[in-house]
């Protein structure tokens, strides 16, 4: 689900080198149905999912001569996922829109390889319980967390006191306010270690990326906010790390490639063979850390603050969050006021303490009009 985007692209490398233990059987994407229609010549799904419903004609003509079935609009992307010849659904979507499809292949019985972490982000509760009573799989694809996953190979009956999630800082690391008043989005889609989509690239600037990886791993891994601890690491080499309770801790580490935790998490457990360039300590003669500044970059403390609130706060930040990212990409606010958006929504909608799925909707929807309003 969501194979134009950026781990869908990569994924697809990692599939096309592994033919022999790997196929496609359904694509999905919202918009992009040039790339969607050449991906599904190559790798001949059974079936392809077009979102946007008002191109469904145009991808149906295109691939009808290749005996591939095509179906448009949400309700088909969500429907898909129980199809019995699904082993395993790598979910790429891009924000909230992962949720819904993520519950129904968990409805259906389908281990996941999760690359959106807005679902355990919005729903955490409600998505591990069901996974739980399915008896399903959910193999994290974020390189924190896929490194956290790895940590615990072989620990799982050995408590941990704490995981550390490593950030690189993104491109303003260091920087004050007065700075980030006015830089641009073409500045803050400069990432200096990641390749990733529009949308993932400003989280990383404003650290709500790192926000959002706090309450995943929280759901994850079943953590109190206490255990999670965030650390800039600029050269994005330790991916993350695990201390347990005898003090001892593990880290795993490599080149920033997001080819390699979508490869363990389509092969696990097993680990395939791979040419993604290797590590080299001499070229990395010092590793640094830095504790994160949450007065400059506010989206990491407000993602820490709808944590300990609970409820349906994180989805309220979330909601908030994708909005003013939205808006910032399009021109129409400036960086800083990205987490002023967030701030204002998380303040102003009711606080529900035990949501339900139906509570999650209507949370996101009222979240986006408010957003919508301080923005207009």
């Amino acid at each position: 689900m969501g194979s134009t985007g950026s781990i869908g692209t990569q994924a697809l490398e990692v599939i096309a080198s592994h033919r022999d233990k790997l196929a496609v059987e359904v694509l999905t994407a919202y918009n992009n149905v040039d790339l969607l229609i050449d991906q599904a010549i190559t790798f001949r799904p059974n079936v392809v999912v077009i979102g946007n419903e008002d191109k469904y004609s145009y991808v149906l003509e295109a691939l009808d001569p290749h005996d591939i079935k095509v179906y448009a609009g949400h309700k088909a992307i969500a429907g898909v996922v129980s199809m019995d010849t699904i082993d395993l659904i790598l979910t790429a979507l891009v924000g909230y829109a992962g949720l819904h499809p993520t519950i129904e292949a968990i409805k259906a019985g389908k281990d996941i390889a999760l690359a959106n972490k807005e679902t355990l982000v919005v729903a955490g509760e409600l998505i591990m319980t069901l996974a739980a009573e399915k008896g399903i799989h959910i193999y994290p694809v974020d390189s924190e967390h896929s490194a956290i996953y790895q940590c615990l190979v072989g620990e799982f009956h050995n408590p941990i006191e704490k995981i550390i999630l490593t950030a690189s800082g993104g491109p303003f690391r260091g920087k004050n306010p007065a700075y980030l008043q006015n830089v641009t989005k073409e500045q803050a889609l400069r990432h200096p270690n990641w390749d990733m989509g529009p949308k993932v690239t400003i989280d990383s600037a404003t650290l709500m990326n790192k926000g959002l990886e706090i309450i995943e791993a929280k759901w994850l891994f079943g953590l109190d906010p206490e255990q999670v601890e965030v650390v800039v690491h600029p050269q994005s080499i330790i991916h993350s790390i695990v201390q347990f309770v005898d003090g001892s801790m593990k880290a795993q580490m490599g080149l920033p490639d997001m080819r390699i935790p979508i490869q363990f998490a389509l092969s696990y457990p097993r680990r395939f063979k791979s040419d993604f360039p290797r590590f080299n300590f001499l070229d990395y003669p010092e590793l640094t850390f830095e504790k994160p500044d949450t007065e400059v970059f506010r989206s990491l403390g407000l993602a820490y603050e709808s944590l300990h609130r609970g409820g349906n706060i994180p989805c309220v930040m979330n909601a908030a969050n994708e909005v003013a990212v939205d808006a910032f990409l399009n021109d129409h606010i400036g960086f800083l006021e990205i987490a002023d958006i967030v701030e204002t929504c998380m303040a102003k909608l009711p606080f529900i303490s035990s949501p339900q799925y139906s509570d999650y909707v209507a949370t996101n929807k009222e979240t986006r009009i408010k957003a919508a309003e301080l923005i207009n």
